[in-house]
Protein backbone atom coordinates (compact mmCIF):
# COMPACT_ATOMS: atom_id res chain seq x y z
CA UNK A 1 0.00 0.00 0.00
CA UNK A 2 1.07 3.67 -0.67
CA UNK A 3 3.64 4.89 2.15
CA UNK A 4 1.77 8.60 2.08
CA UNK A 5 -2.01 6.82 2.30
CA UNK A 6 -0.43 4.35 5.45
CA UNK A 7 0.85 7.68 7.24
CA UNK A 8 -2.64 9.48 6.82
CA UNK A 9 -4.17 6.26 8.11
CA UNK A 10 -1.95 5.81 10.80
CA UNK A 11 -2.77 9.16 12.28
CA UNK A 12 -6.36 9.03 12.16
CA UNK A 13 -6.03 5.89 14.16
CA UNK A 14 -7.26 3.28 11.40
CA UNK A 15 -6.26 0.36 10.58
CA UNK A 16 -5.39 -1.45 7.43
CA UNK A 17 -6.57 -5.28 6.89
CA UNK A 18 -5.92 -5.70 3.26
CA UNK A 19 -5.32 -4.19 0.29
CA UNK A 20 -7.16 -1.55 -1.57
CA UNK A 21 -10.26 -2.78 -4.02
CA UNK A 22 -11.01 -0.66 -6.98
CA UNK A 23 -14.72 -0.42 -6.94
CA UNK A 24 -16.87 0.65 -10.16
CA UNK A 25 -17.39 4.84 -10.81
CA UNK A 26 -13.67 6.40 -10.59
CA UNK A 27 -14.14 8.00 -13.56
CA UNK A 28 -12.59 11.48 -12.07
CA UNK A 29 -10.58 9.98 -9.61
CA UNK A 30 -9.68 6.42 -8.34
CA UNK A 31 -11.46 5.00 -5.78
CA UNK A 32 -11.11 1.87 -3.29
CA UNK A 33 -13.14 -0.20 -0.39
CA UNK A 34 -10.80 -0.60 2.11
CA UNK A 35 -11.15 -3.13 4.81
CA UNK A 36 -9.81 -2.13 8.25
CA UNK A 37 -10.29 -3.14 12.58
CA UNK A 38 -12.38 0.14 12.42
CA UNK A 39 -14.76 -1.50 9.66
CA UNK A 40 -14.74 -0.60 5.95
CA UNK A 41 -13.90 2.85 4.29
CA UNK A 42 -13.71 4.21 1.20
CA UNK A 43 -10.43 5.22 -0.33
CA UNK A 44 -9.69 8.00 -3.30
CA UNK A 45 -7.04 9.07 -5.09
CA UNK A 46 -6.88 12.15 -7.05
CA UNK A 47 -5.79 15.90 -7.49
CA UNK A 48 -5.45 17.40 -3.96
CA UNK A 49 -6.91 20.45 -4.52
CA UNK A 50 -9.95 18.35 -6.09
CA UNK A 51 -9.65 16.14 -3.06
CA UNK A 52 -9.67 18.88 -0.81
CA UNK A 53 -12.57 20.49 -2.18
CA UNK A 54 -14.42 17.76 -1.65
CA UNK A 55 -13.63 17.27 2.01
CA UNK A 56 -14.64 20.25 2.13
CA UNK A 57 -17.82 19.81 0.79
CA UNK A 58 -18.80 16.59 2.85
CA UNK A 59 -18.16 18.91 6.22
CA UNK A 60 -19.95 21.77 4.65
CA UNK A 61 -23.15 19.26 4.31
CA UNK A 62 -22.70 17.18 7.22
CA UNK A 63 -22.64 20.83 8.85
CA UNK A 64 -26.22 21.80 7.29
CA UNK A 65 -27.83 18.98 9.40
CA UNK A 66 -30.14 18.12 6.99
CA UNK A 67 -31.22 14.58 7.71
CA UNK A 68 -29.75 13.37 4.91
CA UNK A 69 -26.82 11.17 5.41
CA UNK A 70 -23.37 12.47 4.34
CA UNK A 71 -20.03 10.26 4.37
CA UNK A 72 -18.01 11.30 7.23
CA UNK A 73 -14.38 12.41 6.07
CA UNK A 74 -11.71 10.35 8.25
CA UNK A 75 -8.30 11.21 6.76
CA UNK A 76 -7.26 13.12 4.18
CA UNK A 77 -3.82 14.86 2.60
CA UNK A 78 -1.27 14.15 -0.07
CA UNK A 79 -3.84 13.32 -3.05
CA UNK A 80 -5.84 10.88 -0.72
CA UNK A 81 -9.32 10.61 1.08
CA UNK A 82 -10.44 8.34 3.42
CA UNK A 83 -14.22 7.88 4.19
CA UNK A 84 -16.42 6.36 5.66
CA UNK A 85 -18.67 3.60 3.73
CA UNK A 86 -21.98 3.33 2.96
CA UNK A 87 -24.05 0.36 2.60
CA UNK A 88 -26.76 0.73 0.04
CA UNK A 89 -30.23 -0.36 0.80
CA UNK A 90 -33.43 -0.40 -2.10
CA UNK A 91 -35.38 2.69 -3.28
CA UNK A 92 -38.63 3.90 -2.26
CA UNK A 93 -41.25 6.19 -2.44
CA UNK A 94 -40.96 6.82 1.37
CA UNK A 95 -36.86 7.62 0.25
CA UNK A 96 -37.62 9.56 -2.43
CA UNK A 97 -39.59 11.64 -0.36
CA UNK A 98 -37.08 11.82 1.83
CA UNK A 99 -34.89 13.17 -0.28
CA UNK A 100 -36.77 15.63 -1.14
CA UNK A 101 -37.49 16.51 2.49
CA UNK A 102 -33.60 16.42 3.33
CA UNK A 103 -32.73 18.54 -0.03
CA UNK A 104 -35.17 21.29 0.98
CA UNK A 105 -33.91 21.59 4.61
CA UNK A 106 -30.56 21.24 3.00
CA UNK A 107 -31.40 24.42 1.03
CA UNK A 108 -32.61 26.45 3.95
CA UNK A 109 -29.45 27.22 4.92
CA UNK A 110 -28.24 30.63 3.19
CA UNK A 111 -25.62 32.97 3.06
CA UNK A 112 -25.21 36.33 2.32
CA UNK A 113 -23.43 36.44 -0.75
CA UNK A 114 -23.69 33.58 -3.99
CA UNK A 115 -20.31 31.44 -3.77
CA UNK A 116 -17.99 29.93 -1.60
CA UNK A 117 -14.64 30.88 -0.07
CA UNK A 118 -12.46 28.85 -1.73
CA UNK A 119 -12.74 27.47 -5.11
CA UNK A 120 -13.25 23.77 -6.01
CA UNK A 121 -13.91 21.21 -9.18
CA UNK A 122 -17.21 19.69 -10.39
CA UNK A 123 -15.49 16.23 -11.97
CA UNK A 124 -12.01 17.07 -13.66
CA UNK A 125 -13.42 21.40 -14.23
CA UNK A 126 -11.97 23.72 -11.44
CA UNK A 127 -15.27 25.64 -10.04
CA UNK A 128 -14.56 29.30 -9.79
CA UNK A 129 -16.61 30.43 -6.31
CA UNK A 130 -14.78 34.26 -5.79
CA UNK A 131 -18.39 35.62 -4.07
CA UNK A 132 -21.20 37.94 -5.71
CA UNK A 133 -23.63 39.77 -3.98
CA UNK A 134 -26.15 38.71 -7.13
CA UNK A 135 -27.05 35.34 -8.34
CA UNK A 136 -27.60 36.42 -11.88
CA UNK A 137 -24.21 38.13 -12.14
CA UNK A 138 -22.47 34.95 -10.44
CA UNK A 139 -24.44 32.80 -12.95
CA UNK A 140 -23.16 34.67 -15.68
CA UNK A 141 -19.17 35.37 -14.61
CA UNK A 142 -18.88 32.26 -12.82
CA UNK A 143 -20.55 29.65 -14.64
CA UNK A 144 -21.78 30.39 -17.84
CA UNK A 145 -19.53 32.56 -19.83
CA UNK A 146 -16.73 30.51 -18.40
CA UNK A 147 -17.43 26.74 -20.09
CA UNK A 148 -18.81 28.79 -22.96
CA UNK A 149 -15.17 30.38 -23.44
CA UNK A 150 -13.78 27.19 -22.83
CA UNK A 151 -15.63 24.71 -25.13
CA UNK A 152 -15.75 27.43 -27.63
CA UNK A 153 -11.88 27.46 -27.20
CA UNK A 154 -11.21 23.54 -27.93
CA UNK A 155 -13.52 23.33 -31.08
CA UNK A 156 -16.68 22.12 -29.40
CA UNK A 157 -19.17 25.14 -29.60
CA UNK A 158 -19.55 27.14 -32.62
CA UNK A 159 -19.52 30.74 -32.34
CA UNK A 160 -22.99 30.94 -33.19
CA UNK A 161 -23.82 28.45 -29.95
CA UNK A 162 -21.46 30.42 -27.82
CA UNK A 163 -23.39 33.64 -28.80
CA UNK A 164 -26.75 32.67 -28.15
CA UNK A 165 -25.33 31.14 -24.45
CA UNK A 166 -24.07 34.46 -24.27
CA UNK A 167 -26.93 36.61 -24.71
CA UNK A 168 -28.69 34.06 -22.35
CA UNK A 169 -26.41 34.99 -19.79
CA UNK A 170 -26.53 38.93 -19.94
CA UNK A 171 -30.43 38.64 -20.19
CA UNK A 172 -30.75 36.93 -16.55
CA UNK A 173 -31.83 40.09 -15.25
CA UNK A 174 -34.92 40.82 -17.23
CA UNK A 175 -36.62 37.35 -16.01
CA UNK A 176 -34.39 35.53 -13.01
CA UNK A 177 -35.24 37.32 -9.86
CA UNK A 178 -32.22 37.61 -7.31
CA UNK A 179 -32.61 34.70 -4.41
CA UNK A 180 -30.64 34.12 -0.95
CA UNK A 181 -28.21 32.29 -2.15
CA UNK A 182 -28.82 28.39 -0.69
CA UNK A 183 -26.38 25.72 0.45
CA UNK A 184 -26.30 23.58 -2.44
CA UNK A 185 -24.46 20.08 -2.98
CA UNK A 186 -23.47 21.50 -6.60
CA UNK A 187 -23.13 18.00 -8.61
CA UNK A 188 -26.08 16.50 -7.60
CA UNK A 189 -26.97 13.75 -10.32
CA UNK A 190 -28.48 10.42 -10.03
CA UNK A 191 -24.85 8.68 -9.59
CA UNK A 192 -23.69 11.00 -6.11
CA UNK A 193 -27.38 9.94 -4.75
CA UNK A 194 -27.33 6.56 -2.52
CA UNK A 195 -30.07 4.92 -0.80
CA UNK A 196 -29.13 3.69 2.57
CA UNK A 197 -31.07 2.24 5.68
CA UNK A 198 -30.26 5.12 7.55
CA UNK A 199 -32.09 7.46 4.42
CA UNK A 200 -30.88 9.13 1.48
CA UNK A 201 -27.27 9.51 1.07
CA UNK A 202 -25.38 12.46 -0.61
CA UNK A 203 -21.69 12.26 -2.20
CA UNK A 204 -18.96 13.69 -4.00
CA UNK A 205 -20.19 17.15 -3.77
CA UNK A 206 -19.21 20.37 -5.08
CA UNK A 207 -20.53 23.00 -2.89
CA UNK A 208 -21.58 26.36 -3.39
CA UNK A 209 -23.96 28.50 -2.57
CA UNK A 210 -26.31 29.87 -5.22
CA UNK A 211 -29.56 28.86 -6.60
CA UNK A 212 -31.38 25.90 -5.14
CA UNK A 213 -32.53 24.98 -8.46
CA UNK A 214 -29.32 24.18 -9.35
CA UNK A 215 -29.71 20.62 -7.60
CA UNK A 216 -33.13 20.35 -8.69
CA UNK A 217 -32.38 20.75 -12.44
CA UNK A 218 -29.26 18.50 -11.86
CA UNK A 219 -31.02 15.58 -10.46
CA UNK A 220 -33.88 16.18 -13.20
CA UNK A 221 -30.70 16.06 -16.35
CA UNK A 222 -29.92 12.89 -16.09
CA UNK A 223 -32.99 10.62 -14.55
CA UNK A 224 -35.80 11.71 -12.69
CA UNK A 225 -36.42 11.92 -9.01
CA UNK A 226 -40.15 11.11 -8.75
CA UNK A 227 -43.40 12.46 -7.71
CA UNK A 228 -42.87 11.90 -3.78
CA UNK A 229 -39.84 13.79 -4.72
CA UNK A 230 -41.07 17.16 -5.33
CA UNK A 231 -44.27 16.54 -3.50
CA UNK A 232 -41.99 16.62 -0.71
CA UNK A 233 -39.51 19.20 -1.30
CA UNK A 234 -42.15 21.69 -2.95
CA UNK A 235 -44.52 20.96 -0.26
CA UNK A 236 -47.48 22.40 -2.97
CA UNK A 237 -45.53 25.68 -3.42
CA UNK A 238 -43.52 24.74 -7.07
CA UNK A 239 -42.43 27.50 -8.56
CA UNK A 240 -45.00 28.98 -11.79
CA UNK A 241 -41.75 29.53 -13.75
CA UNK A 242 -39.97 26.07 -12.75
CA UNK A 243 -39.46 25.08 -16.72
CA UNK A 244 -37.68 27.85 -17.06
CA UNK A 245 -35.45 27.59 -14.33
CA UNK A 246 -34.38 24.12 -15.33
CA UNK A 247 -33.92 24.48 -19.19
CA UNK A 248 -31.52 27.43 -17.43
CA UNK A 249 -29.70 25.44 -14.30
CA UNK A 250 -29.39 22.44 -17.03
CA UNK A 251 -26.58 24.67 -19.15
CA UNK A 252 -23.95 24.73 -17.16
CA UNK A 253 -23.88 21.01 -16.14
CA UNK A 254 -24.02 19.98 -19.55
CA UNK A 255 -21.58 22.88 -20.83
CA UNK A 256 -19.32 20.96 -18.19
CA UNK A 257 -19.96 17.21 -19.80
CA UNK A 258 -19.13 18.97 -23.11
CA UNK A 259 -16.21 20.21 -22.10
CA UNK A 260 -15.35 17.29 -20.17
CA UNK A 261 -16.38 13.91 -22.59
CA UNK A 262 -16.74 15.45 -26.43
CA UNK A 263 -19.26 17.02 -28.66
CA UNK A 264 -21.90 14.17 -27.97
CA UNK A 265 -23.56 16.68 -25.85
CA UNK A 266 -24.05 19.63 -27.74
CA UNK A 267 -27.41 18.40 -28.89
CA UNK A 268 -28.78 18.24 -25.41
CA UNK A 269 -27.36 22.21 -25.30
CA UNK A 270 -29.40 23.06 -27.98
CA UNK A 271 -31.96 21.18 -26.85
CA UNK A 272 -31.80 23.26 -23.56
CA UNK A 273 -31.92 26.96 -25.59
CA UNK A 274 -34.30 25.77 -27.31
CA UNK A 275 -36.71 24.87 -24.55
CA UNK A 276 -35.78 28.72 -23.27
CA UNK A 277 -36.90 30.38 -26.13
CA UNK A 278 -40.07 28.40 -26.42
CA UNK A 279 -40.64 29.27 -22.72
CA UNK A 280 -39.74 32.94 -23.44
CA UNK A 281 -42.21 32.62 -26.33
CA UNK A 282 -44.98 30.71 -24.49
Amino acid sequence: MDETLNARLHEAGIAPRGDLQPLSGGDIAAVYRLATQQGEVVVKHDDATRLAGEADGLRALRAARSGLVVPSVLAEGDGWLVMEALVSAPRSAASDAALGEGLRRLHAVTGETHGWPTDNACGHTPQPNAPMDDGRVFQRERRLLPLARACHARGLLDARLRGRIEKLAHELESWLPDVPPSLIHGDLWSGNLLFTASGPAIIDPAVYRHYPDVDLAMLTLFGSPGEAFFEAYWNADAPDDWPRREALFQLYPLLNHLLLFGGGYRAAIERSLARLDQVFLD
